[in-house]
């Protein structure tokens, strides 16, 4: 086993892996950049190497850098988070090259599956279900148009190096193509140093549902079960949750044994996810493969009671795995939200500063990822992501009451935060009725019109009356709920019915909307 790990990252991740490597006893190497000097990841690790100024470039991207910080350091192997150079197979390599061992796939499976129209063709070769689209690269805008027509409108450009929404546009006519073409491969080179780009079908409301593969170097490969990451905002995902509703145990075991069998053929080991589209009709088609751990492992880690970073260093250390498909079951249900420096109310807009409070959520059922703490100063050169709140429950019922009273216990002050965004979405009845897709983040957020949560006054009123703000506006609320729902016993749903749980939570949901928008929409101190 390893003595000595360096984690090529920052913030949340860091702090994360290193938190099982204490649990194992390694020693821990953080890396910083002179914007991260007192962040949580460098006061919490070991040992702390500087590897250059606050742009990422010059950087957290930097390889010689990286290397050369593990190698002084005296670590013997490198995890790379997700993000930055996490899927970089020339990253890897030079770990290898340095006598280090890398947490994470080889070189080859990271080339072969990096690239989107080689994971496609690779797949299609498989004869498992893909996307109608473009398995090569497109050079021009002229060859665009034609496989676009070929395809059939609406199409997604997309890039054929990345992912996280990056180097994206959807593209609904003709006439939109040339600057959705454009913006794409000048978005794809920027953040990827490649601006190949290719088409995709554009799949109307589809759910985004995802497989966790895990495998060693014996040839041992499992899947552990799906994420539903359907709340997305410009493609990147807000809230992901394990299981998903829309899969029952049939639709897992397809899903599952298609993951692993793309898996096989690349050669595939260490963490990874395999990444569905799910049309109205629960067909799936494959979307990419990520070669590395998913901001989202957390939802994971709580419904199977695996430690997936755990898994990561033993599978690098060479150990097989301890255990089997038979062996891997779905408890409960998890959820999680990132709580990122954004607006909501500024169409997300960045929100960097000094947090003046932070007091996070705690009690059954939670867990708080975070890599932040107060007097801490959020940068605008990175991510905004500061933590991610995941909870469990014993169903999904019992998972959403909690995530909606941890949300509540989070008190962060000095930046907005996407905490209220959240309270709402749990306040939607599609949300509570687990009736998702990807459009559903703009739909809510266009919801009212404004951009802004409306105030308790232009929610209804009680007896003709406006209803006050704040907790009274909430009890108000639940009282004339419950009673309503009292009033219709006689003639309504018998107790512990489906409907009656249907008509408890749609209840439930008013009452989260309504404590939401109880508070100034943006929520300042929230």
């Amino acid at each position: 086993m390893f003595k000595k790990i360096l984690i090529a990252n920052r913030g949340e991740i860091a702090v994360r892996v290193m938190r099982t490597c204490r649990e194992m006893g390694i020693d821990t190497v953080a890396v910083y950049s002179e914007a991260d000097r007192r962040a949580l990841h460098v006061r919490y690790a070991g040992q702390a190497v500087p590897i250059g100024p606050a742009p990422s470039r010059e950087s957290y991207l930097r390889i010689d850098r990286l290397v050369e910080a593990a190698r002084d350091s005296g670590a013997d192997a490198v995890h790379p988070g997700y993000g930055f150079l996490s899927e970089n197979p020339a990253f890897a390599r030079a770990v290898a090259e340095a006598g280090l061992t890398f947490i994470g796939p080889s070189p080859e499976a990271m080339e072969l599956l990096g690239s989107k129209t080689a994971a496609r063709e690779l797949v299609r070769r498989a004869n498992l279900p893909v996307a109608p689209g473009t398995d090569q690269s497109l050079e021009t805008l002229e060859e665009a148009s034609r496989a676009a027509h070929r395809i059939g409108f609406p199409v997604i450009v997309k890039a054929a190096a990345g992912g996280g929404g990056k180097g994206m546009r959807v593209v609904h006519t003709p006439m939109d193509l040339e600057s959705a073409w454009r913006n794409a491969r000048s978005e794809a080179q920027n953040a990827f140093g490649d601006p190949s780009i290719y088409l995709e079908k554009y799949i109307d409301r589809p759910r985004h549902v995802e497989i966790q593969i895990l495998g060693d170097r014996h040839g041992n490969l499992v899947h552990l079960g799906e994420r539903e990451c359907s709340l997305q905002r410009r493609h990147q995902k807000l809230l992901e949750e394990c299981p998903s509703p829309a899969v029952d145990g049939e639709l897992r075991a397809r899903m599952g044994a298609a993951a692993v069998e793309i898996g096989r053929r690349a050669g595939y080991w260490n963490a990874g996810t395999v990444e569905f589209l799910l049309d109205t009709e629960r067909n799936f088609y494959f979307l990419e493969v990520n070669a590395r751990l998913q901001v989202e492992h957390p939802v994971t880690e709580l419904a199977t009671g695996l430690d997936l970073v755990k898994e990561q260093i033993r599978i690098a250390a060479g150990e097989p795995l301890g255990f089997g498909q038979e062996d891997v079951r779905l408890r409960g249900a998890a959820i999680e939200c990132r709580i990122s420096a954004e607006d909501p109310a500024q169409d997300f807009f960045p929100s960097p500063g000094l947090i003046t409070a932070l007091r996070a959520p705690a009690g059954p059922g939670v867990r708080d990822d975070s890599g932040v703490y107060e007097g801490w100063r959020v940068p605008l050169d990175y991510d905004p992501l500061m933590a991610k709140l995941i909870v469990w429950g014993r169903d999904r019922q019992e998972a959403i009451a909690r995530l909606l009273r941890a949300l509540g216990e989070y008190e962060v002050e000095g930046v907005e935060t996407t905490i209220p965004f959240f309270l709402r979405v749990l306040g939607d009845a599609d949300f509570l009725a687990g009736r998702l897709d990807t459009g559903m983040v703009s739909r809510i957020l266009a919801s009212d019109g404004s951009g802004r949560r409306p105030g308790a006054d232009e929610v209804g009123s009680a007896n003709g009356q406006p209803l006050p703000g704040g907790e009274s506006a909430l009890a108000v609320m639940l009282a004339a709920s419950l009673e309503m729902l009292a009033d219709g016993a006689q003639s309504g749903p018998k107790p512990g019915s489906r409907s009656e749980t249907e008509s408890v939570w749609k209840i439930a949901g008013r009452c989260a909307q309504l404590q939401a928008w109880s508070q100034p929409w943006p929520g300042k101190g929230r």
